[in-house]
């Protein structure tokens, strides 16, 4: 039993769900500053289905990856570092098994999502369904966002990972909207954005031979490091709006912190790296994400309950 739960957790890549558990809690913790509304029993389901919905976009992704060739491709490219968990391309898994599973998350989401808009009203299933096709089509046909090299993946994330998880956890509470929540969800959301566009590094030469055009493809090493600093700046700028607006207490402002050992990784980087170069890029970015988020977390906490 410890070894199965080992291997999901690995195919599922769950050490990974910081990422979407943060923008959750965060638009949770907005109704319970802004609105004094707060329900742990939803705050709960909330959690639990978008984890769910979190883990079915990893699986669905490697999945399509595999059918794709894209894993294979990472495989055999000469330095280049794949991200996926590996069973598929390794046999560790049978396709059957991996799709089994990944459907099961898919249902544990969806019904999460069904109780949460009766209780909570029918935008809910709109929040949860936008984020459950963009889980799809990132990589599956006919849209394959994460092929398309124009952007596309990016807003993507930033709508999946940071406006859908804070507005939609946000309207679980309070059964309304609110500006604050938007706003909100932009430092977290770039953030995990930065994370997703970063790895690419990893193994673009990979993703050329497939024929996925990531920006990183596209622009090439040395622009798309310019755009990956740019992006990290305008993560911690939205920030700062967040405090300024009244989204966030000023003492949040000590999460701009954390962007400081994640930016000291771009200088020692050069114009084309291997890709092994980019694994402090890498976890740098998750780092500065989960602890951005962390203290964000904890600024809401404390205004809330002072």
């Amino acid at each position: 039993m410890n070894n199965i739960m080992k291997q999901f957790m690995k195919a599922s890549r769950i050490r990974v769900l910081p990422v979407m558990l943060i923008p959750v809690a965060l638009g949770a913790l907005g109704a319970f500053v802004w609105d004094g509304n707060f329900n742990f029993w939803l705050f709960l389901l909330t959690l639990v289905g978008s984890g769910a919905a979190h883990l079915f976009s990893n699986m669905i992704n490697d999945l399509w990856d595999y059918y794709n060739g894209t894993d294979e491709a990472a495989k055999q490219a000469e330095g280049a570092i794949s991200t996926n968990s590996g069973y598929l391309t390794n046999g560790t898994w049978s396709i059957g098994l991996f799709a089994t599973v990944t459907w099961s998350l898919f249902g544990i989401a969806a019904i999460s999502g069904i109780i949460l808009s009766i209780i909570s009203g029918w935008p809910v299933i709109v929040f949860g369904g936008l984020g459950g096709l963009i889980a799809y089509f990132y990589v599956a046909p006919p849209i394959r966002f994460g092929y398309r090299g124009k952007g596309y993946s990016e807003v993507a994330i930033l709508l999946s990972f940071g406006i859908l998880p804070v507005a939609g956890a946000y309207y679980v509470q309070s059964s309304q909207l609110d500006y604050r929540a938007l706003l909100l969800s932009l430092p977290i959301g770039l953030l995990t954005t930065l994370i997703l566009f970063n790895h690419h590094f990893l193994h673009w030469q990979g993703d050329k031979q497939a024929g996925k055009k990531t920006l990183v493809v596209v622009w090439g090493e040395q622009r798309a490091l310019v755009f990956s600093r740019w992006l990290l700046v305008l993560a911690y700028v939205s920030l700062v709006i967040c405090v300024l607006a009244g989204a966030l207490p000023w003492y949040a402002l000590l999460a701009v912190l954390t962007a400081i050992p994640l930016y000291s990784v771009y200088g020692k980087l050069k114009e084309q790296n291997p890709s092994h170069a980019y694994l402090p890029l890498m976890g740098g970015s998750v780092k500065a994400t989960n602890r951005c988020g962390l203290i964000l977390i904890i600024a809401l906490v404390i205004q809330g309950l002072i």
